[in-house]
């Protein structure tokens, strides 16, 4: 029984000494407000992925938007749609290039896009720039 005790006691004070030990090396200072998250600008993004410009690939922060027309219907599945870019790419301060052709685009051209409207949310399908589009160029 006795031997049970002393290693409970064991136990005890190396639990404390490692919670003074931590405490010591990484602080537990609860009067620090917590760190503010800097934002340096857009960041890279994947092509396709939610959020990101298809036209120069910036991550989009929440509420950014891109900037598009979309036309009518003309059979009632998908419609033609164009995209301009988003802030970064609209302003300049990013390249704008075109994802089919990978040719780079003046501040006029545009994507061409099929948007298909499904119910609860949309799927847009990028055909190509105006120009490549004009062309009949693809990869």
């Amino acid at each position: 029984m006795a031997d049970i005790v002393q290693i409970l006691v064991m136990i005890i004070i190396a639990t404390v000494l490692l919670y003074f030990g931590y405490s010591l090396f990484f602080g537990f200072s609860h009067n620090s407000p917590p760190p503010v998250p800097r934002y340096n600008g857009p960041l890279e993004g994947t092509p396709g992925d939610p959020r990101t410009c298809p036209v120069c690939g910036a991550k989009l922060a929440k509420g950014e938007r891109v900037k598009s027309s979309a036309f009518p219907t003309v059979n009632g599945t998908d419609r033609l749609m164009h995209i301009f870019g988003c802030i970064y790419c609209l302003s300049g301060d990013r390249k704008r290039i075109c994802p089919v052709c990978n040719a780079t685009l003046s501040p006029q051209e545009v994507l061409v896009a099929r948007l298909f409207d499904k119910p609860g949310r949309s799927h847009v399908h990028v055909l190509g720039c105006s120009r490549c589009r004009k062309t009949g160029i693809s990869k």
